[in-house]
């Protein structure tokens, strides 16, 4: 895609982080931004600030974990503008605990923001853009959590691999018909993001009681949460980068968007150790 000028960008996580600045991104290339997010009052601040820049924006309170918020969202899209050319499926949560300490509302709330949601973007926006018949780019947020797992936040790298699988199936599924339409996945490492504070938006039903909590503090977890709180706010890209490793990717119609190449030798490691059957290699940020 190489002009972007007048058409439309849906942005989900839209309210804060990767999302926000992937909106902002968009709205300076001259395209017509839908913002969405859980959290209603980041959400009112990015559109107050499009709309006061001249931009055509709408912004609409979202569930992405939730399929029936994802439809509605396709079709206030649709009545607003008519059509979308890029789509950001970008919200995302995070736990850090051990795999066994994790609770079912645990893998409910990970997995139902940062995978079910992707995949509700794939089901609702895909029909929507093959049948335009027009150029278009799905962009998938995933992490390098997809790429080179670690341990302590099993639920979180688990909805990252499964991004990149679904990613991954469906480019191959859009060559095989040979579509104008296009895909990338985003494996971003550390971020200046509010990720480490995204329990801010967890739903009460999906929420552990405080005994349950403090059973899984274990000591490795805790240590590994402050190694990554440190990368994420003293060692983070910010989020405006990573938006234009993602303007530059849908304009190349580039598939792997790995915007941080310090981690390119761990994912080498990785693939090399699967081809030689060996054990995984245990990482500590």
């Amino acid at each position: 895609m190489e002009s972007f000028t007048g058409k439309v960008a849906v942005v989900t996580g839209a309210g804060s982080g990767i999302g926000r600045a992937l909106a902002e991104r968009f709205a300076a290339e001259g395209m017509k931004v839908v913002v969405a997010d859980v959290e209603a009052e980041p959400l009112a601040r990015i559109e107050a600030d499009l709309r006061a820049r001249g931009v055509e924006v709408l912004a609409i309170r979202t569930d992405v974990s939730q399929a029936a918020d994802v439809e509605a969202l396709a079709e206030q899209t649709l009545a607003a503008f008519g059509g979308v050319q890029i789509v950001c499926n970008n919200a995302g949560v995070a736990v850090g605990k051990a795999s066994w300490d994790h609770t079912i509302a645990d893998w409910e709330w990970v997995l139902g923001v940062n995978l079910w949601g992707v995949i509700h973007g794939v089901r609702v926006f895909v029909p929507i853009m093959l049948r335009q018949g027009t150029e278009g780019h799905v962009v998938n947020t995933a992490s390098m959590a997809g790429l080179i797992p670690s341990g302590f936040k099993s639920s979180y790298d688990v909805s990252k691999f499964g991004v990149v699988a679904l990613s991954e199936a469906l480019y191959q599924e859009l060559d095989a018909i040979d579509a104008r339409l296009k895909v990338s996945v985003l494996c971003p490492g550390f971020v200046k993001t509010r990720i480490m504070e995204s329990g801010r938006n967890r739903p009460g039903r999906l929420e552990n009681d405080a005994a349950i909590e403090a059973a899984a503090e274990r000591p490795e977890a805790l240590a590994l949460h402050e190694r990554l709180r440190v990368g994420v706010t003293d060692h983070g890209k910010p989020p405006s980068e990573i938006a234009d490793h993602v303007l530059q990717a849908i304009r190349e119609e580039r598939f792997y968007i790995l915007p941080h190449t310090e981690f390119d030798g761990l994912v080498r490691d990785r693939m090399e150790n699967i081809l030689e059957r060996t054990h995984p290699q245990v990482r500590r940020f």
